[in-house]
């Protein structure tokens, strides 16, 4: 057994299999629906969150992990032998990572190491996938976080939203140009830069998305057929199934991961997100 303990968030959506086959412990953040207070994956599963999102008039709030709930689990990995491996989401999008660098700070431990994927969603589980297979293979700390940071703002990241609405809630779209584009049935393409989405396209019809997503992956990819590459979902099973084929006949790789998008990504991303996820290299 690995003497690395990989910690994660629930911002990285790392599908349940994974996490269970090389013990990896999610640190939940916290989703506020008005004054009820869940964790992500342990007291609202995916399904009850984005059907409490369908109904809810205002978008939920989401609270980062605290510092000291990162000390609390450091402090008993470390007293297990272990030594700690700490992957968070972007530090853009929370505070969540910059609470686990205090944690680290403050138990003055050169056995623990923090790293920022820059990423969302399985965008950031790309690098805890790395990770958890170089510990299971043997290799030590340092050549794990030497891996991530030859890979870090690599991992290409090809979404769309069903609906513009939760990135108009959330004050991440111009109410007007989602209102526009509500009505002329525009789907736009979306990308991570630097731990921020940025628009990267747009196709008209829904029917043209998936399409749109493998041609961009072709264009901005390279040597998949030697690659992992990761695909999420926000319940949108028919599509994520459509998805699926579309990158084994156009990309062959050598893997397909699946995974759903969970609660703090669905807050702004809302049902129907569908996403790519590969290394650039």
């Amino acid at each position: 057994m690995s003497k690395i303990q990989i910690i994660t968030d629930s911002m990285i959506d790392v599908p349940k299999d994974i996490v269970e086959k090389h013990n990896i412990i999610v640190m939940p953040l916290t989703i506020i629906f008005g004054d009820k207070e869940y964790r992500d994956g342990v007291d609202l599963t995916n399904a009850q969150f984005y059907e409490k999102l369908s109904q809810s008039e205002e978008l939920p709030k989401t609270s980062q992990i605290s510092p000291n709930t990162f000390m609390q689990i450091f402090e008993k990995v470390l007293g297990e032998g272990k030594e700690v491996l700490c992957i968070n989401g972007s530090s853009r999008a929370s505070g969540t990572h910059q609470s686990a660098i205090i944690a680290k700070n403050s138990l003055e431990s050169d056995k623990i190491q923090v790293f920022d994927t820059m990423g969302l969603s399985f965008g950031g589980g790309m690098f805890v996938y790395e990770a958890a297979e170089m510990a299971k293979d043997g290799k030590s700390l340092k050549e794990i976080m030497d891996r991530l940071n030859e890979i870090k703002l690599k991992v290409d990241h090809i979404f769309t939203v069903d609906t513009l609405e939760y990135l108009k809630k959330g004050g991440r779209l111009n109410p007007m140009k989602a209102t526009i584009a509500t009505m002329l049935n525009i789907k736009p393409i979306l990308t991570v830069a630097e731990g921020l989405v940025e628009p990267l396209d747009k196709v008209r019809g829904s029917k043209k998305v998936v399409g749109k997503m493998i041609e961009l992956a072709k264009q901005r990819g390279n040597n998949f057929e030697n690659k992992v590459v990761g695909i999420s979902h926000a319940i949108c099973p028919e599509a994520i199934a459509v998805l699926k084929e579309q990158v084994l006949n156009e990309l062959n790789p050598k893997e397909v991961i699946v995974t759903e998008i969970g609660c703090t990504i669905g807050t702004h991303a809302g049902p129907g997100t569908l996403a790519i996820f590969y290394i650039v290299e």
